[in-house]
């Protein structure tokens, strides 16, 4: 399981129900969210949207179309203060397993949280490389959605602090082992400070 550093935290998580997953359970609470989303970690461009992030994705597949995936489209987010969560879908779907509210809803708690409450994140899809790149792309983007939805509608976060973008296999987590489960993954990034509209 690789493990992820965020201002001197080490968090390890996996967090999965369902049969066929490579790594163990652990257990993610809100606490450990907030740490990691506010560490002490290099500051977003202020420009950085999912938008930027969704036009890098395409023009890398589009200049990029043979290449093997190996590339991390998302330099511009190494070091941000990030979660990286296994959430599970049903096969080929967006439609979030029960299992997986635990999580999501361990997640919304964190973002009510006062210290959190300022600042703006993006929810990233992302697949391994197993079917097509294109459809990799379409179904991740479904599944941020999703998660982001459930963000809103089942936890009442505020829609205006998230936005939503599939990397689909662009930005694989274990780039020797494209097809390892740990690729299948979602992140939340802390993109900066959020100024009401």
């Amino acid at each position: 399981m690789k493990k992820t550093i965020f201002g001197g935290l080490v968090l390890a998580i996996a967090l999965t129900g369902a049969a066929g997953s490579a790594s163990a359970q652990t257990a993610l609470d809100q606490n450990q969210i907030m740490q990691s989303l506010q560490s002490a970690a290099r500051a977003a461009p202020p420009e950085l949207s999912a938008a930027l992030i969704r036009n890098a994705v395409q023009e890398h597949i589009k200049n990029n179309p043979g290449m093997p995936i190996t590339w991390t489209p998302l330099q511009l987010l190494d070091g941000l203060a990030q979660i990286n969560v296994q959430i599970q879908f049903a096969l080929n779907s967006d439609i979030i397993r029960p299992e997986s509210y635990a999580t999501i809803g361990s997640i919304a708690d964190a973002l009510h949280h006062p210290i959190l409450g300022g600042y703006k994140f993006v929810v990233t899809g992302n697949t391994d490389t197993t079917g097509d790149r294109q459809a990799n792309l379409v179904l991740s983007q479904k599944r941020a959605d999703a998660v982001m939805a459930a963000l809103v509608t089942t936890y009442g976060v505020d829609p205006s602090r998230l936005e939503a973008v599939g990397l689909g296999e662009e930005n694989l987590e274990d780039t020797k082992d494209p097809t390892n489960p740990l690729n299948r993954r979602v992140q939340l990034i802390n993109i900066g400070k959020y100024l009401p509209k």
